[in-house]
């Protein structure tokens, strides 16, 4: 992707949390290790309960599987060159390689989002059509929502690690931050940017705000069924959706704030602290969400755990 750049920069220097002093880079080093095994394990946890118990076959729990399988790549794309940072003190990071690392950002938390919007319809349909559920959500529609997104998702990505890679660096290759990401790498161009801020404000805009307006609409007719029915059922309808809406806070509350503020209010130790909180925080967060309120999906996760313990002894 970098053949054709005519950059005299041959590789990036990723600051990240590295100038601190030694014993709070040992405690950061220690702290991401921490969040990145529990967002590995958990996911998986995740994806190896929905997969053994046939309970769990069901639309919702397969976008969600595919969903901690998402999250594991979007921890794994960024989490151990940080690791590698702090302990091997590894700053560096090649042309080609920061690109690849910028496409594959943008891939997952671009599914990230149209997951999160899939399973909004899908609890719209089960919430409001519930005895056209099994008809509306066949596995051919599900397989071609996950499938639609993977595609959009990787020519969205394609398209601006494209954009940058035909950018001039004439010199500072120092980026402020612990990945490679649009934003820090136009402030470092010589070149005009106008056209790929206006691809970040047109296409990702697009495809940023288009899901959170179809997670909206849902949630606006999934709350309008809701009130009309007994208060149990009331409870159970909405206990169902809790954990995706927590998700969808905590998603795109730290998308908004980082993408879509004034570039004068942004601050590098700002930036910094949202899109930790979306690439590390977040994937390590939605397992213990999706489960500590889910019924069905306790009970998978104890059984596997159950089973791997009685498989040691």
């Amino acid at each position: 992707m970098g053949g054709t750049n005519q950059s005299s920069v041959s590789e990036f220097l990723l600051l990240g949390l590295s100038r601190q002093p030694q014993q709070q880079q040992q405690l950061i080093f220690l702290l991401f290790l921490i969040m990145y095994l529990a967002t590995v394990l958990g996911n998986l946890l995740i994806i190896l309960a929905i997969s053994t118990d046939s309970r769990l076959h069901t639309p919702m729990y397969f976008f969600l599987s595919n969903l901690s399988f998402v999250d594991v790549c979007f921890s794994s794309t960024t989490v151990p060159k940080v690791l590698a940072i702090h302990i091997l003190r590894n700053q560096a990071i090649s042309f080609s390689g920061c690109l690849t690392q910028l496409y594959f950002l943008c891939v997952f938390a671009d599914m990230d989002n149209f997951l999160l919007a899939v399973m909004a319809y899908d609890r719209f349909v089960a919430i409001c059509h519930p005895l056209h559920y099994t008809t509306k959500m066949t596995h051919q529609l599900c397989a071609f929502l996950v499938v639609g997104s993977w595609m959009v998702a990787s020519l969205n990505a394609l398209l601006h690690t494209l954009l940058v890679a035909q950018l001039y660096f004439c010199g500072d290759n120092v980026i402020p931050h612990f990945f490679c990401e649009v934003t820090p790498l136009l402030k470092l161009s010589c070149s005009d940017t106008h056209l790929n801020e206006l691809m970040i404000l047109a296409v990702a805009g697009l495809i940023m705000l288009a899901p959170f307006v179809c997670i909206l609409l849902s949630y606006i007719l999934i709350a309008c069924a809701i009130l009309k029915i007994s208060s149990t059922g009331r409870w159970k309808a909405f206990s169902t959706c809790g954990s995706h809406l927590a998700v969808v806070c905590l998603f795109y509350g730290t998308i908004i704030s980082l993408y879509f503020n004034p570039s004068s209010s942004h601050s590098a130790g700002r930036d910094m602290a949202a899109a930790m909180m979306y690439t590390v925080v977040t994937p390590m967060m939605k397992p213990f969400i999706y489960s500590l309120r889910n019924r069905d999906m306790k009970g998978a996760l104890r059984k596997v755990l159950t089973m791997r313990f009685i498989s040691t002894q």
